[in-house]
């Protein structure tokens, strides 16, 4: 479903990912300021992109990688690429739907598009327990699993003490609300990711010789052609349908993530926070994951070789991999970095939580309970083995992404339309967007914050009691 929906989005926007690949990096980076009182378009990538950058995407394709061959990196890429596509959809309809907060920010995402287009309060509040349970429990405790565990191998330090510096830190961030945790992503996440892309450069570049027979390992993978070579019956369909597979969560375009931070985002327009998460899948995949992929690939078949290398050596493999090339004093900057990928997905995911307890008219209450769950997971996550909790977060996962993708295909026409809105301004990095007598939006979109108001351009923030009659969340 989610390669159908990136299929069909990529059709409907003409390719926008392609078309438009250098107004969303413009958009990224001209998006730190405007944010006001309240949340930049750029922190809220930010955000985004501390959540979908975690230990996954250093594990997860050690793992693709062991359990298949390198082919598997080709079709992450192309996942990635339609699922820009899916990501522009999901974020400028979380933009387009969302409303004000106490807090001077704002909320929105799938379980408000689906109650304020679809007209469904029950499939929002499904989607919002969904997720809570998935980001906000699981998801936190497996991240906190994965530091505890990295600390104790590499410097010998107990789970417990790693619990509790995992419950400080996350609580000096957490309490502070939403504005703390865009303060802090707006700095670790670009910087993580640029530290781990220059450790991969660094092999790249002792290794530049081997990097044609990298790729042709890719292309050949991809396609299965040493299995046709072998005579190895339906070989190319294996594995197209395997890389497919393991690339299709490599990002988490159409899960309904992602749009939960983008609708904090003030910005003059809502496709240009979709522009912004669309860079950010790009970001994740195309530049994250590859480099996980060149250091292990141009390590050598002494590190991997595909058929041989097994999943349990995939947890360590690309530590191993530096390690080979850089020596070993690459092993304490990997488990730091590993920290940071996990723990800044534990704040963004916390932040996904705490918006679908909004939705669900938690209050402040419902907020600190989800501060304090979220507090409580990593401190759970450093000590528990994690094998049940995995397999629940899988099936909600999966709940979550087809209560998503359904909205996203009865809604998606509205984002389009967004984007020929934004396409027909002259500069669309300045563009702004008004939904009152706007040719290209549909009527009846109930985004109050988009409508002119007296003392308020479309798009800024106000106070909730002087929202528009037809809101209803």
């Amino acid at each position: 479903m989610l390669a159908a929906a990136g299929i069909l989005f990529t059709l409907w926007s003409k390719g926008a990912q392609f078309r438009r690949f250098g107004t969303m990096v413009k958009v990224a980076v001209g998006s730190r300021s405007g944010g006001g009182e309240g949340i930049s378009s750029f922190q809220a990538f930010c955000i985004s992109l501390a959540s979908r950058v975690g230990t996954g995407n250093i594990v997860g394709v050690a793992i693709a990688l062991a359990l298949g061959d390198p082919g598997a990196i080709f079709w992450m890429w192309v996942m990635a690429f339609l699922g820009m596509a899916t990501a522009f959809v999901e974020a400028t309809l979380a933009q387009l739907y969302k409303v004000p907060h106490t807090d001077g920010t704002f909320r929105g995402g799938p379980a408000y598009y689906m109650q304020r287009g679809l007209k469904s309060r029950p499939m929002g509040i499904a989607f919002a327990i969904c997720l809570i349970f998935t980001f906000g429990l699981a998801f936190n405790m497996v991240q906190a699993n994965t530091i505890a565990g990295v600390f104790e191998g590499t410097w010998g330090i107990p789970t417990s003490i790693t619990a509790i510096i995992l419950v400080v830190i996350t609580a000096a961030i957490v309490l502070g609300g939403l504005k703390s945790v865009a303060r802090v992503t707006e700095y670790m996440a670009p910087l993580m990711a640029l530290a781990y892309f220059l450790l991969a450069m660094a092999v790249l570049v002792m290794r530049i010789g081997d990097v044609p027979s990298a790729i042709g390992d890719i292309f050949r993978g991809a396609f299965g052609l040493d299995q046709a070579l072998a005579g190895t019956a339906g070989g190319i369909l294996a594995a197209v349908l395997n890389g497919v597979k393991r690339g299709m969560f490599s990002n988490e375009a159409g899960m309904g993530s992602a749009p939960n931070a983008a609708a904090a985002a003030t910005t003059s327009h809502p496709a240009h926070q979709g522009m912004v998460q669309a860079l950010g899948v790009f970001i994740d995949t195309i530049i994250v994951c590859t480099s996980t992929a060149v250091m292990i690939l141009l390590a050598g078949p002494s590190i991997y070789t595909p058929g041989v290398t097994t999943r349990d050596q995939a947890a360590t493999l690309t530590q191993t991999a530096l390690a080979s090339e850089l020596g070993s004093w690459v092993a304490p900057v990997m488990a730091f970095l590993i920290f940071i990928f996990a723990f800044s997905s534990v704040i963004g995911n916390e932040t996904y939580a705490e918006v679908n307890m909004d939705f669900m008219r938690g209050g402040r209450v419902g907020e600190l309970a989800i501060r304090l769950l979220t507090i409580g997971a990593v401190a759970w996550g450093a000590l528990q083995s994690l094998a049940f909790v995995w397999d629940l977060a899988d099936l909600a996962m999966t709940f979550m992404a087809v209560l998503n993708l359904v909205a996203l295909i009865a809604l998606g026409r509205h984002a389009i339309a967004a984007l020929r809105d934004l396409e027909s301004h002259a500069d669309p990095v300045d563009a702004g967007f008004d939904l009152d007598d706007n040719p290209h939006m549909p009527a009846g979109i109930p985004g109050e914050v988009w409508h002119r108001r007296p003392g308020h351009a479309p798009g800024q923030w106000f106070a909730p009691n002087d929202r528009h009659e037809d809101a209803d969340v």
